[in-house]
């Protein structure tokens, strides 16, 4: 598969990297586990290098798994994951707000590291600001774990402009990772021309907008009650019949093109810029080469042309994230 650079600090990665959360926590029960075993194997075999975890996704047992699987591998594939919650240490399932204090991250880097069976964690993210704590004071305390060689690369998750720039005068931060997909295209307007101007990579999670782009989701669909998109304003009935429009649109280009709607949906994120590296999740293989596949799929200028004009006629009905959630995003 292509390798793609993210950032300027040296990380390389392969063009589609793999988000492993839903394997354990979000869209209903955790999946099975030896299946999932058997999928990052996979995932790895298909030229995978790029794996995304989090101590919250669970809390714990998705690095857990991740940790089961991929430090055999440790050296040709890199492992991000993420700090920056309160966490139950039993692994409860609740936590009770921010928490990015130095002290705090430096003993998720412990946890996480024993967790993942690693040395080192190759990128480690704040996953959400915290208002709490200056953003100089964060990338601070990963400047020391990169400096005594536990954590190699500083990653930043739905920041907005000013802490990206705050922290990288700081500590070079090598990626944001932040919602983008034809669904969510916020991030053309100013995060997308900073990361170009300071050299720092771009990783989309929910590059198919937590599968509805697939066009395997209608107003129909009913989600398991742990679900978390039951609660997500724009996966309501009413607003999934009304968002058909953009899965048609992707749907009559896939068909031209002669394949799926996901792979036309990823195919347009890998040809936006060339350091952009979205992490599509998925608990099947079958669906796995699906997302793999979109890397061969030739998006000409026309094509390009032709589906951000069509898209951006199409109004999305629906805030991406219910009022609890949006409020920890950083404007």
């Amino acid at each position: 598969m292509e390798q793609r650079k993210l950032g300027n600090q040296g990380l390389e990665v392969s063009a589609i990297g793999l988000g492993c959360m839903g394997m354990s926590f979000g869209y209903g029960k955790p999946a099975d586990k030896n299946e999932m075993i058997k999928l990052l194997h996979t995932a790895v075999e298909r030229g995978i290098t790029f794996f995304d975890t989090a101590e919250v996704y669970g809390p714990f047992i998705n690095e857990e798994l991740v940790g089961e699987v991929l430090p055999q591998f440790h050296g040709k594939i890199a492992i991000a994951t993420k700090f920056g919650f309160n966490l139950d240490p039993k692994g409860g399932p609740n936590w009770t707000g921010l928490n990015s204090r130095p002290e705090h991250i430096k003993e998720v880097a412990e946890a996480s590291l024993k967790r993942l069976s690693i040395e080192a964690i190759d990128l480690f993210y704040q996953h959400r600001v915290d208002p709490n704590v200056p953003i100089e004071d964060v990338a601070g305390a990963v400047k020391d774990l990169i400096q005594e060689g536990k954590v190699k690369y500083f990653g930043l998750s739905e920041a907005g402009v000013k802490n990206i720039r705050k922290a990288h005068a700081v500590q070079p931060v090598t990626a944001l990772q932040s919602e983008y997909s034809l669904w969510w295209r916020e991030p053309e307007a100013e995060i997308m021309p900073t990361l170009e101007e300071l050299g720092i990579g771009f990783v989309p999670f929910s590059p198919l907008g937590k599968g509805f782009l697939t066009g395997k989701i209608s107003e129909d669909t009913t989600f398991e009650k742990t679900d978390f998109r039951n609660s997500v304003p724009r996966f309501s009935s009413e607003n999934r019949k009304a968002n058909q429009a953009m899965v048609t649109l992707l749907e009559e280009i896939a068909i031209r093109k002669n394949v799926t709607p996901a792979q036309i949906a990823i195919a347009w994120l890998l040809a936006k810029k060339p350091w952009i590296v979205p992490i599509p999740g998925t608990t099947k293989l079958n669906r796995l080469d699906e997302n793999l596949g979109a890397a061969s799929v030739e998006l000409t200028s026309a094509d390009i042309k032709e589906i951000e004009e069509a898209s951006s006629k199409i109004p999305i009905h629906g805030d991406r994230y219910p009022e609890s959630n949006a409020k920890m995003i950083d404007r």
